[in-house]
């Protein structure tokens, strides 16, 4: 480590070179961060910022194609525990090395999104990095050269999206919340079209992935609603990643025959094709992941099943909420009838409802 903390001089007219940092693990964490980044990089040297977030979050693929992205940087502290493994910035010698990345890049200001602020604030004083924007309890923020002050969000919904809000609006970066927007890459459209040209329509993506298993609906009951849609005509899309690929051959093997041809398992995609796949769809259901998500952002309308567990509050017009007390008290039936209920109330918003 070869690390000077030579103080930059950020206050000299021009926007200042910017880093934001989240701690957040999830795709879906980074879905609805990032309109909150832009906004940002809108305020910063050449309308661009440098990304500092968990590998986890497949940011290359979510948002690296961005005009307001100038690189991504793995920020790799604390990785699920799935994972099973320590982070590169564990620890004060992971520390360090986040202090050099920061000073490597000339960064004047970091952003940092995480009610525990302290090691990145560490990290980004000891490279000299003038402006150490964030938020969190008294004892985290010392090292803030700009502590935001707000109350911590105690609703129903999820806090993190709110946070955020609170921090941007804080410093005049937006002045209310943001709904989530993804933009395609063409490259990834043109794969998915020829990927769906034999699934016929209307088309549903079933988002069976899941990175805890609270959150996860189960191998049975995704079964069950694949086919109740297939029956009906839909095609269907069985949404998720490698760990997914098991669960998605089980999915198929428990339909009967006859309908098998109406559904395709997608788990050995990219996120960008998950982002492309999600604007070829008509609706999407499935768990609280990452891949419904990015349906909601695209503008598919989407229900999560979700349980008890806060509400998604950050995109009301295109993410709608299964709830009960438990996950195992969603029938696929109930499912079925909710999606279908209220797609008919938007189809016809002046029908008398019953």
């Amino acid at each position: 480590m070869n690390i000077l903390r030579r103080r930059r001089q950020p206050d000299d007219g021009r926007p200042p070179r910017t880093a934001v940092l989240m701690r957040d693990v999830g795709i879906g964490d980074l879905v609805w961060h990032a309109p909150y980044f832009q906004k940002i990089a809108a305020q910063s040297e050449g309308s661009r910022v440098t990304l500092f977030v968990p590998p986890s979050t497949h940011a290359r693929d979510l948002v690296g194609h961005e005009p307001w992205v100038h690189d991504v940087v793995d920020f790799d502290r604390r990785p699920r525990h799935l994972e099973r493994r320590t982070g590169r910035h564990s620890g004060l010698r992971g520390l360090l090395e986040l202090a050099q990345q920061f000073a490597d890049r000339a960064h004047e200001r970091v952003v940092i999104f995480t009610p525990r602020p302290l090691p990145a604030s560490f990290a980004s004083w000891w490279a000299g990095v003038p402006h150490r924007i964030g938020f969190g309890a008294p004892t985290q923020r010392w090292l803030l050269s700009r502590a935001s002050r707000f109350d911590r969000y105690d609703g129903p919904g999820v806090a993190a999206y709110w946070h955020a809000t609170a921090l941007c609006n804080t410093h005049g970066w937006c002045d209310g919340p943001l709904v989530p927007r993804l933009n395609v890459r063409h490259d990834a459209l043109d794969r998915m079209r020829a990927a769906l040209a034999t699934v016929a329509g209307p088309r549903c993506a079933l988002a069976i992935g899941s990175s805890e298993s609270f959150k996860q609906w189960g191998t049975a009951r995704f079964a069950a609603l694949a086919e109740l849609l297939a029956g009906r005509g839909h095609g269907v899309l069985l949404v998720g990643g490698p760990a997914e690929r098991a669960m998605a051959d089980e999915i198929l093997g428990a339909l009967p025959p006859p309908l098998r041809s109406r559904v395709l398992p997608m788990t050995d995609r990219s996120v960008a094709d998950t982002v492309a796949a999600m604007t070829l769809v008509d609706i999407c259901i499935g768990n609280d992941t990452g891949a419904a998500n990015i349906a909601a952002a695209v503008g598919t309308p989407t229900w999560v099943i979700l349980g008890p567990r806060p509400l998604l509050q950050h995109n009301p017009a295109k993410l709608r909420m299964i709830r009960a007390p438990s996950l195992e008290d969603i029938e696929p039936r109930q499912v079925l009838s909710q999606v279908f209920h209220e797609s008919d109330a938007d189809r016809h918003p002046h029908r008398p409802q019953a």
